[in-house]
């Protein structure tokens, strides 16, 4: 398995570097899109791939910065926001360990479109510009995820766009969970365990409605044995009657 330790991020960059006596140790092949990536260009990577860490709600990219460099999640959660003109903060989708983000602008050379920002403590690997387009350019397996994660990403636009459309706040909740269980079941009609639920004023960002909003829907479906709430995740027991509350409401 190759690994790569701890480096400080390049001059400029945001968060704290991971002190030196961390010996936390990188396993890139366990980074989707670097799976496939053959011994030298792994061995490029660890040489340039730099780690930092930010604390809960620290801002890891601000809107409209450069495209300076792709990055990854490695542990802890992250959430795509943006600001309305009228200083709404809108949630836009939810990052967990093994996602990478800063892509497009980095492609097109272009200011970032959204912010990113830390909703729990986290570690980010940063990949400079020169190099993530190297592998993008030059590494087939790179290129066929990068294409992949296009095509997702403008599907979940989609599916986003029209759950905001969805006048009742209720049935907009309900199908913000549906979303999210797509890829926690084994098997349709499965249950589905959320790990790392985002609080509820997170979800409340994310959808256009207030925390106490999505706390009464939550109630009532756990009230129905539709969920069963913990600490940190959400197992959703029947997603069959959750989807049905979808349909009908």
């Amino acid at each position: 398995m190759s690994a790569t330790s701890i480096h400080p991020i390049p001059p400029g960059g945001q968060g704290a570097s991971v002190p030196e006596e961390r010996q936390i140790q990188i396993h890139l092949r366990k980074i989707p899109l670097l799976a496939g990536l053959a011994e030298e260009e792994i061995a490029l990577v660890k040489q340039e791939i730099r780690v930092r860490q930010y604390s809960k709600r620290d801002i890891v990219l601000h809107k409209g910065g450069h495209g300076d460099g792709l990055l990854f999640l490695l542990s802890g959660q992250l959430q795509v926001v943006d600001v309305t003109k009228d200083g709404r903060t809108i949630g836009l989708r939810m990052l967990a360990p093994g996602d990478f983000f800063g892509e497009i602008a980095l492609i097109d050379n272009s200011r970032r479109t959204a912010s990113i920002v830390a909703i729990s403590n986290v570690l980010v690997g940063f990949l400079p510009a020169a190099t993530a387009l190297h592998l993008f350019s030059h590494s087939p397996s790179v290129a066929k995820r990068m294409l992949q994660h296009l095509a997702e990403k403008i599907q979940r636009d989609s599916e986003f766009r029209s759950l905001l459309s969805i006048n009742n706040t209720s049935r907009r909740i309900y199908t913000y969970l549906v979303l999210m269980q797509k890829d926690k079941q084994s098997e349709p009609g499965s249950p589905a365990v959320l790990e790392n639920l985002p609080t509820h004023q997170d979800i409340a960002n994310m959808i256009n409605t207030s925390r106490e909003t999505v706390t009464r829907a939550l109630t009532v479906l756990a009230q129905k044995g539709i969920v069963q709430k913990e600490a940190s995740r959400l197992i959703i027991i029947k997603p069959d009657a959750l989807q049905e509350l979808v349909n009908s409401s």
